[in-house]
């Protein structure tokens, strides 16, 4: 028999936060009487580990889908999505180009090497870019003073057949905070008011709480860029995926593979950081930071067993964990347990116990983590 822990992906899921997004940017644009932004589903790291097959199905009404590696844009085409499919950090030498034009991809390009290497590049059709502005978070993009140089740069290479769409973007550093989006947006606007081309600048967090500045019209086209949002998760500390209407995407199970009875005085797991206050039952369960779980979580961290909610005590070990049994006395060897997403802990609830957020957990699970998918 296999070890008893499993992850299941829900497409359903998935495409149904698409849908609750979309439905948020619609009445947003209705009650500004604009036009709703187009999205670009964001499934770069393997679909925030839910699996790039999963997302494109799950994302198939999505206008486009945006991720980092190359591999993954070739697999996604290879899955059969046939619309746009944008390269957020862009290419890296010149040999990506050539996978670039194969597969018909867009590409952000963030810096003046990647212009040179578009200008020198032969294609057999014209690449459509974004290019990014770095309009205050200092990871890519042109500076405000050197961005209107790039865009001309850009434009004339438009004029020579050698791109397509030129559009503009940036990204917010603390859309998810107090700061919110007003300064990095006014940089943005001063810099590229008068240039032609898309705008793309909400990230999740941007996409749910500032909707209203991706509102587009007739004349201006606007695309967001959701990630974490679409897979059940929040991007907010302060305001949790269901606030948002929002289904979890991925959970991961795992059983009981053994019972302990400890004496008042026992202590738990490495280091015996736990010491029981009193009698009490514990289960153990076939999960551990080698299957993505935080080795960091502490005593209290929520976890259900067998539909009944109770919490983690110890050290998480490298293929297991300790849970208390006090809440679930008829739970035994083989009991199940969830250790986040439906009918268990939210993987937010989970990762701030643990110090972290949830993008972090779902990235981690480990390849040994089977996965099933949901339909």
């Amino acid at each position: 028999m296999p070890r008893p822990i499993f992850a299941t992906v829900s497409v359903s899921a998935l495409a149904h936060n698409l849908a609750t997004v979309r439905h948020h940017l619609e009445q947003t644009a209705a009650a500004a009487s604009g036009l709703p932004p187009s999205i670009w589903a964001v499934i770069k790291a393997n679909a925030y580990g839910h699996g790039i097959e999963q997302a494109v199905t799950g994302f198939s009404k999505a206008q486009g889908l945006a991720m980092l590696d190359l591999d993954e844009a070739v697999r996604c085409r290879e899955a059969g999505w046939g619309g746009p499919i944008l390269l957020l950090e862009g290419f890296f030498n010149p040999a990506d180009l050539d996978l670039v034009d194969r597969y018909h991809l867009s590409t952000t390009v963030h810096n003046r090497e990647q212009l040179d290497m578009l200008a020198r590049a032969r294609f057999s059709r014209r690449v459509d870019i974004m290019l990014k502005l770095n309009s205050g978070m200092n990871r890519l993009g042109f500076s405000p003073a050197a961005y209107a140089a790039a865009h001309e740069r850009a434009m004339l290479l438009q004029q020579q057949g050698t791109l397509g769409s030129v559009g503009k973007m940036t990204h917010f550093a603390s859309a998810d905070g107090p700061q919110g989006v007003n300064e990095q947006l006014a940089v943005f606007n001063s810099v590229t008011h008068k240039m032609p081309g898309a705008i793309s600048v909400c990230n999740s967090a941007a996409t749910l709480r500032f909707a209203d500045i991706a509102v587009g019209s007739a004349t201006q086209t606007h695309w967001v860029r959701p990630g974490i949002c679409l897979y059940g998760a929040s991007p907010f500390a302060d305001a949790d995926a269901t606030t948002f209407g929002l289904k979890p995407a991925m959970s991961l199970s795992s059983e009981i593979i053994a019972v302990q009875e400890l004496k008042a005085g026992d202590s738990v797991g490495y280091g015996g950081i736990f010491r029981a206050e009193r009698p009490m039952r514990i289960g153990i369960v076939a999960c551990g930071y080698a299957d993505g779980y935080p080795r960091h979580a502490t005593t209290g961290t929520p976890v259900v067993v067998a539909g009944i909610r109770s919490q983690l005590i110890g050290r998480v070990s490298m293929d297991m964990l300790i849970v208390d049994l006090g809440p679930i006395p008829a739970a035994g060897v083989g009991a199940p347990v969830v250790l986040w997403g439906e009918d268990g802990p939210s993987v937010d609830e989970v990762a701030q116990a643990a110090g972290t957020i949830g993008y972090e957990l779902l990235c981690a699970l480990a390849p040994r983590v089977p996965v099933t998918r949901d339909a």
